[in-house]
């Protein structure tokens, strides 16, 4: 999700500067970022000179300090972990000016707890961009308890100038994104744990009766079913609601190490590129 932040940020005009662990990381999210923009390219909604432009306006730290120095806004976009998430804000508390916006692109994990990390909880809001963020019109912007309501119109409207659709929703866990979907996927997933019917047909009655893009256990796949079990434990342990608890087919792939498009397999099988290959032989009846 960094790399494609960074990326229409970028492509909107900004200065960024992005952040991560290793020089490699760093490196891979570039890559992808020009392998993106060669794709607008190829479709004739961006131009060579474009491509210029945004590559220059990326600047990559492995240092956090040299990253968020000057910043004005920070989009923070680590893996859905809560702890790793209030040890980054921390840091970013002390390390950012103190007029300096904090997002989080957090797809779950509650807004008022990661700002509770900050000595600036007004300016603490959730940014939850939808993947690939360079096509997905869609920004769920998340009030924190104390997020100040000027905060949130300087997001709104900047999203707007991202070409991105705000929507502003308070933090209540999920939000209304995942609050939604994550049940119908672990729903689609007892479907399939319980033999009702397949892989393919299960995705098929989703895409073509309920006009859905992609269907369930596909769409699974492309989250990551190791970020599909997180969001759930996140509604769960919200609402101590049984109709939140992942199914167990999930916490077992994911113990396995079977995480969907990015380990290769899921409920699918997938080519190097990322391309759905076949339905993985374990789900075939």
């Amino acid at each position: 999700m960094g790399n494609g932040i960074a990326h229409v940020f970028a492509q909107s005009g900004f200065a960024v500067k992005l952040v991560d662990v290793s020089r490699e990381r760093l490196d891979k999210a570039m890559s992808t970022i020009a392998k993106n923009i060669e794709r607008q390219i190829a479709k004739g909604s961006l131009t060579e000179e474009a491509k210029k432009n945004i590559i220059e306006r990326l600047t990559t730290f492995v240092s956090l300090e040299e990253g968020v120095e000057n910043a004005d806004l920070i989009v923070e976009a680590a893996t859905e972990n809560v702890e790793l998430k209030l040890t980054i804000f921390t840091q970013l508390d002390q390390l950012a000016h103190p007029d300096c916006i904090l997002a989080s692109n957090t797809s779950s994990i509650s807004i008022t707890k990661i700002a509770s990390a900050t000595k600036r909880p007004d300016k603490v809001i959730g940014m939850h961009f939808m993947n690939p963020v360079p096509i997905m019109k869609l920004v769920e912007i998340i009030n924190g308890y104390s997020t100040a309501p000027e905060v949130t119109g300087r997001i709104v409207e900047l999203s707007k100038l991202l070409g991105k659709v705000p929507c502003v929703v308070n933090d209540y866990p999920g939000f209304v994104a995942n609050r939604i979907l994550m049940p119908m996927i672990n729903e689609a997933i007892y479907s399939l744990h319980e033999g009702v019917a397949g892989v393919a047909e299960i995705d098929t009655v989703m895409k073509l009766g309920m006009a859905h893009p992609m269907g369930p256990l596909q769409l699974a796949d492309f989250i990551g079913l190791d970020v599909c079990l997180n969001i759930l434990n996140v509604l769960y342990e919200g609402f101590m609601n049984q109709k939140y608890s992942a199914c167990p087919l999930l916490v077992n792939m994911v113990t396995a190490g079977f995480y969907g498009v990015k380990s290769g397999e899921g409920f699918y099988k997938y080519s190097n590129e990322n391309k759905l290959q076949t339905v993985s032989d374990r789900f075939r009846q």
